[in-house]
């Protein structure tokens, strides 16, 4: 076996080349064979039978080469190798056909040995191939087995778990199959490339115990979240390692691999669609247009520059006041769109000035409004800052886009928007207010607010937060048994903003994205503990501590008086905002920049709050009065 190795080894030098030879001589062996059981050694054929070799010979070489028949790896031969093995087998005897039988003065040889030939020189320089990937594969497999590897069971029979058992069989990766389980009862016993579909996902310990399991690969790309959580509850509870397949699109492509395998993440729970960010619209839209993004060093500005920065902008302006992340998303986008003109502004969005400067400088035609504080605790003890900057920030903004000839504002906001009962909140519905009331002031501007809940992995967020707690070892805080929220990925939150400032009815309107079903804080924490491998008991692992002030139980991402309107794009809905005005005397406070009088209309009317009855927490001056204290 050693000396077949090394010989092969020395070939495989010259691959081209080898693969020409191997096949002639195949060829004329088998025309050989083909030849002596037709004329069985008479010597009236000798001369017939050399000179036809030779023509045999020299076709079927010169099909080789035009066929590439040795551009590929014999260790990876395959359906494509042996299609074109086929090809180059078939029209080379087609030609050596006509050749004999037409052509003057060519040997004529008999269809017979022509048909002959062409089954065992295919057949013969198949078995070839398959035999030098055989002992590839076998003696790859030897070694590696010699150093240990992983007896893996895969859930799913399916197009992705055949092609993972086809990648450990074809090169050495440290796993061995031992089995499939998959719950359609059609495919148990089955053969899959050698591997048994041993039973169902409820087998899971029996076959686990069964079969010395050491990890476990989930290859079901589109499975639901329901049925995930279920199969990663089985996993748990065997106490064995479990990665994930998450791309279906490999999948479809058949190019799912070992190396797409990953540890299961959060949003894989949720139920989060996969997006596509080439969006044709979009680019037609945003191509050669000069797009300004406020906030853009956050994790809704930062996404936003990087979808935009796709669709070819003549040039990117990213302003920010958070000095280190606005020159990362800088770099990175400098290193991923070196062609693309971005600029980066250390700039506060309350800076009349500045902002002046930069709107009359490069005339911005689209302008997305991310730039806001959106920390609810914080902002209860901070309501000065919180005005100012959603507030204020805003309305400067907005009005310089109008004053500007800027086609398009697009403000990011939130459901916490919705019958506000924290400052952030409430910051957030006045941030709205404005929007629509710069709408009448210049009318040649398309302004324009979309509303969604929370982000997976923003900072200051509760995943986050849970995640340093788990590193710290420390109990997972959540506040109420029964909070729930809204959850979307980052990309497809900017997806959807980007899709819905596209929509003509945008114009003076609220855009609604739509965030599927609430998720139950403790569940998530639940989840969280579980995926890091730890216990999730309540009262031990996850501690409930009481709603923060301004927290609310379930959050809503439109009001009572806020009719939902269906448009042409999926996920996003439209609000009847008919009703909901910005009185003018707070529309001047906020352009002489009272910020106290703001202040005290945030909490009276927006979060309706009994100014005489709400009293600081040591009772001793009311909110109305305290203003001007932040």
């Amino acid at each position: 076996m050693k000396i077949a190795i090394t010989l092969l080894g020395l070939l495989r030098k010259h691959r081209r080349t080898t693969t020409s030879i191997i096949y002639a001589l195949i060829a004329a062996t088998s025309y050989s064979i083909a030849f002596l059981l037709r004329f069985a050694l008479l010597r009236d054929g000798t001369a017939r039978f050399l000179w036809s070799l030779i023509l045999l010979v020299v076709i079927r070489v010169g099909f080789a080469l035009v066929t590439r028949l040795g551009i590929g790896s014999w260790r990876y031969v395959g359906i494509r190798d042996l299609y074109r093995l086929t090809l180059a087998t078939t029209a080379g005897s087609i030609l050596f056909f006509a050749m004999t039988w037409w052509v003057p003065g060519v040997p004529h040889v008999p269809r017979f040995i022509i048909v002959l030939e062409w089954l065992l020189t295919g057949n013969l320089t198949a078995t070839v191939w398959v035999t030098y990937r055989y002992i590839f594969e076998w003696q790859t497999h030897r070694e590696h087995r010699s150093e240990g590897t992983k007896r893996v069971l895969l859930v799913g029979a399916g197009m992705a778990g055949q092609m993972l058992v086809r990648e450990m069989a074809r090169v050495p990766t440290g796993h061995t199959p031992v089995g499939f389980v998959d719950d359609d009862s059609m495919k148990r016993g089955t053969l899959i490339h050698g591997v048994e579909v041993v039973g169902s996902v409820d087998d899971l310990a029996r076959i686990a115990e069964e079969h010395e399991v050491e990890q476990i690969f989930i290859a079901i790309p589109s499975a639901e979240p329901a049925q995930l959580r279920r199969i990663i509850e089985l996993c748990e509870n065997l106490d064995i390692g479990f990665k994930l397949l998450p791309g279906i699109r490999e999948v479809i492509e058949g190019d799912a691999r070992l190396n797409q395998l990953r540890e299961v993440r959060l949003e894989d729970l949720l139920g989060r669609n996969p997006i596509e960010l080439e969006l044709p619209e979009l680019s037609t839209d945003v191509e050669g247009q000069t797009v300004l993004i406020t906030g853009a060093a956050g994790s809704i500005g930062s996404e936003l520059a990087r979808q935009v920065a796709l669709h070819a902008p003549s040039k990117l302006i990213l302003v920010d006041q958070a000095e280190t992340p606005l020159y990362y998303i800088d770099l990175e986008l400098g290193k991923n769109h070196p062609d693309l003109d971005v600029e980066a502004r250390l700039i506060d969005v309350t800076d009349c000035t500045r902002l002046d400067e930069v709107f009359k400088l490069h005339r911005p035609s689209r302008v997305f409004h991310a730039a806001a504080y959106k920390h609810v605790p914080m902002m209860e003890g901070h309501p000065l800052a919180a005005v100012h900057n959603n507030v204020l920030g805003t309305w400067l903004v907005a009005k310089a886009a109008g004053e500007h000839g800027t086609k398009r504002f697009i403000l990011v906001s939130t459901d916490k928007a919705v019958c506000p009962a924290n400052v952030m909140g409430a910051t957030k519905r006045i941030a709205e207010l404005v929007t629509l009331y710069l709408q009448d002031l210049y009318p040649k501007t398309a302004f324009g607010a979309v509303r969604f809940g929370n982000v997976l992995g923003s900072s200051g967020s509760v995943i986050p937060i849970f995640q340093s707690q788990i590193e710290a070892g420390e109990p997972l805080t959540v506040t109420h048994e029964e909070i729930t929220r809204f959850f979307m990925t980052i990309p497809e939150a900017v997806q959807l903003i980007l899709q819905a400032s596209l929509l003509p009815e945008i114009k003076g309107g609220i855009a609604m994205l739509e965030m599927g079903e609430p998720v139950p804080i403790l569940e998530l924490a639940k989840n969280l503990l579980r995926l890091s491998g730890k216990s999730a008991l309540l009262g031990r692992d996850i501690l409930i501590t009481g709603l923060r002030p301004g927290e609310k139980l379930h959050e809503e991402l439109a009001a009572p008086d806020e009719k939902a309107i269906q448009t042409g794009i999926e996920k996003v809905n439209l609000l009847d905002t008919s009703v909901a005005r910005l009185p003018e005397s707070i529309a001047q406070a906020i352009e002489e920049e009272r910020i106290d009088e703001v202040t005290v209309y945030l909490r009276a009317e927006i979060m309706a709050v009994d100014l005489e009855a709400d009293v600081a927490l040591d009772g001793e001056k009311p909110i109305a009065q305290m203003v001007g204290s932040d």
